[in-house]
């Protein structure tokens, strides 16, 4: 992005109903752990990543409105369009230092970010994710809460489909973290233990909701 600026907070208000909308009018979404979430100061919600939906039922199912960290891929056309005026933040995948300046702005200005760290669609199981949660919340000394999705895919459909309407969803947001730099910790070190950190509990809690839903992930396919 050139002169990014941050989305105003009324993107995210008229945005809101139409995530309830789609959370609990076109599918049956199951939210647990909503008081787990900070009523202020900034947030991270980092989620699993299993299907196109994941960011909207997220954003739907929060107790709190967020910018969302989305690829820059689908802020074409009218998609787009929506994107940039619910407030959410196009980011490239292959390492976008812009858009992680501009969600440290609005961690700073005490909002809400949401990321799906893992940053593709896959199995949901937190196994691996990227430095750039890590890096926004040692540089905001935000909370970073994890956030479980399931339902949006299941079994072996593809991780491009999109589930079929008044499907049984699940969100559940896991217990608050915090991570910090230890004094004399030189920073990539403290990057690296931060993921570390931040996948630990957010696999953790994803497979805590497994147990606890029934709702077991997908496949890779």
């Amino acid at each position: 992005m050139t002169e990014a600026r941050l989305p105003a907070r009324w993107t995210m208000m008229w945005s809101r109903p139409v995530g309830w909308l789609l959370d609990h009018v076109l599918y049956r979404t199951a939210i647990t752990g909503r008081a787990n979430v900070p009523k202020s100061g900034p947030v991270i919600f980092a989620g699993n990543h299993i299907s196109f939906l994941d960011g909207p039922v997220m954003f739907g199912a929060a107790p709190r409105p967020m910018h969302i960290l989305v690829k820059k891929e689908m802020f074409k056309g009218f998609l787009g369009k929506v994107l940039r005026a619910s407030g959410q933040i196009s980011i490239d995948r292959s390492g976008d230092r812009a858009a992680l300046q501009l969600g440290r702005q609005a961690l700073d200005a005490g909002r809400c970010v949401g990321i799906l760290p893992e940053g593709t669609r896959g199995s949901g199981t937190a196994g691996n994710i990227s430095n750039g949660v890590a890096w926004l919340a040692l540089m905001s000394g935000a909370t970073v809460i994890p956030v479980a999705i399931l339902g949006t895919r299941t079994g072996d459909e593809h991780r491009d489909s999109i589930p079929g309407l008044r499907r049984r969803l699940h969100v559940s947001f896991g217990a608050p973290l915090n991570v910090t730099r230890r004094n004399g910790e030189p920073g990539r070190v403290s990057m690296d233990r931060a993921a570390a950190e931040i996948r630990a509990a957010l696999a953790g809690h994803v497979q805590d909701a497994v147990k606890t839903t029934g709702q077991s992930l997908p496949g890779t396919k």
